[in-house]
């Protein structure tokens, strides 16, 4: 709620995390945007690694501060806003940015590993989540028998991440009980 809170937004209205990002520090750019890329390394970024990765954010800042965050421009606005308050929830949690290695491999050369963090993965992605569809109004678009699509439509989120939240808040039961919808 203290997300929204700063975002000064009513408690039933959608979360831009574009607008907050700036408030994170974080500068939004386009793939397109990177210098340097290989044709060879955007083509596997957005052809068959694309669904392996969502976004990320440079653990190096730039020289006013703000860290770079690209997202994959091949997923919907729905897991890109998702994925987008995930990165801001890092930087508002304190977590420290997971770094990319290089790793020799003797077979096939050199390949990448991320530090990864598991608990500050869960923890970012619950609190973007509940920022971006917060319990009241999603207990109230339930009892008054909206669909997790419906819901997702409003929040402009998926309706996975409408699912979780009904999970995560225990209100499941009531989503899929006789008298709620189905």
């Amino acid at each position: 709620m203290g997300l929204r809170d700063f975002a000064r937004l009513r408690r039933d209205a959608p979360l831009n995390p574009f607008d907050l990002a700036r408030y994170a520090n974080l500068f939004v750019v386009d793939i397109d945007q990177i210098k340097g890329l290989s044709s060879q390394g955007r083509e596997l970024l957005l052809g068959s690694a694309s669904e392996e990765w969502s976004g990320g954010a440079c653990s190096k800042p730039l020289p006013d501060g703000r860290r770079i965050v690209v997202l994959n421009p091949n997923h919907g606005p729905a897991r890109t806003n998702a994925t987008l308050m995930e990165e801001i929830c890092h930087v508002f949690l304190g977590h420290k940015p997971n770094r990319l290695a290089v790793i020799a491999d003797e077979a096939e050369g050199q390949t990448l590993a991320r530090d990864y963090r598991k608990m500050d993965e869960e923890a970012a992605y619950a609190i973007g989540a509940a920022a971006l569809v917060p319990f009241a109004a999603l207990r109230r678009a339930i009892l008054e028998g909206k669909s997790a699509a419906d819901v997702a439509r409003h929040f402009r989120v998926s309706r996975d991440l409408i699912e979780y939240r009904l999970k995560v808040t225990r209100l499941w039961r009531i989503y899929k009980s006789d008298s709620g919808p189905v």
